[in-house]
């Protein structure tokens, strides 16, 4: 089973392409650096006004999403949070693919 992590946040059309950057930069890190960590998608939907970003963030376990909490690319992108309005944060166990 793997662990999974579904962030999301409400962003302003003008800050947009800044926080997808900085998103896109952390997801980037923690596919390629991070062993336990094995899919980080950054997902949008524009259709809403202010856009709705979601993150797609699966782990082997929690440890590894603990892991994930300490890293440089984690502690550069929350410079970015004041682009944006955090939403609510979904943990779930994935139970089949």
């Amino acid at each position: 089973m793997s662990y999974v992590v579904l962030p999301s946040f409400e962003v302003e059309d003008d800050k947009l392409d800044a926080f997808l950057a900085a998103a896109r930069a952390d997801a980037t890190q923690s596919v390629a650096t991070e062993p336990g960590c094995r899919q980080f998608d950054v997902c949008v939907d524009r259709s809403t006004s202010p856009a709705r970003v979601t993150f797609y963030e699966v782990y082997d376990d929690r440890a590894a999403f603990d892991a994930h909490l300490e890293t440089p690319h984690l502690a550069a992108f929350k410079e970015s949070l004041h682009l944006c309005t955090e939403g609510p944060v979904y943990f779930l166990e994935r139970v089949a693919p």
